[in-house]
């Protein structure tokens, strides 16, 4: 998308640098771990510094239990701070913890990964949390399930925002077929979040690779 329009990529962390994609497990010496992938993401502007911003996108991941852990507020506090500015705020799996703890969720709907629902949902007892969705969107706010349901919601979120021919474009150029119906969702099923089984449900059983979650 950024071949066809003006788009400027900030990437906001605690600090401006390489920030590791790796996150050690609860209660774990940083120093003595086992070996494991990580790769590096390189963050333009930290919390204090960032620019103003049009669109901000909250990503999830297995760092947010280590914030948790530390009572590590920053990622909300900066979303409360900065979200009158927004016209459009998304999160992705569990980044929804932290637009919940912010507050901007309350009174709206939302979803979040369905591994992770019970961690992700206590933080936000005054959110409509929806157990199947792929996705949602309520008013300027949309929230993804976990993971690949990210790629969904942003194209649905680029069509709304730039046309079916623009968004289609680039799921081209990706070869990625988006699920384009918000309400797909064996996962709530999988992970025992919903109790209505649905055909597409079934089908995710079915697969020998997602036996073990039955």
């Amino acid at each position: 998308m950024s071949q066809r329009r003006d788009l400027t990529l900030s990437i906001i962390a605690h600090k401006v640098g390489p920030v590791s994609t790796r996150s050690p497990p609860s209660g774990a010496n940083p120093d003595n771990q086992p070996k494991a992938l990580e790769a590096h993401v390189m963050a333009t502007h930290n919390f204090a510094n960032a620019p103003p911003l049009d669109i901000l996108l909250v990503p999830g991941g297995s760092g947010n239990g280590a914030l948790e852990r530390e009572n590590d507020t920053a990622i909300a506090d900066f979303i409360a701070a900065r979200y009158q500015e927004l016209k459009f705020l998304l999160s992705v799996c569990t980044g929804a913890k932290h637009l919940a703890i912010s507050g901007v969720l309350d009174g709206r709907h939302a979803t979040t990964n369905k591994a992770s629902w019970s961690i992700v949902v206590k933080h936000g007892r005054n959110v409509s949390w929806i157990p199947t969705a792929r996705w949602t969107q309520d008013g300027n706010i949309w929230t993804s399930s976990g993971v690949s349901a990210g790629m969904d919601m942003t194209y649905a979120f680029l069509k709304q925002l730039y046309g079916e021919e623009q968004a289609g474009s680039v799921m081209n150029g990706m070869e990625y077929a988006p699920h384009v119906d918000p309400d797909w969702d064996p996962f709530s099923i999988v992970w025992k979040v919903s109790s209505e089984e649905t055909p597409a449900a079934a089908r995710v059983r079915s697969h020998e690779w997602l036996a073990y979650m039955s």
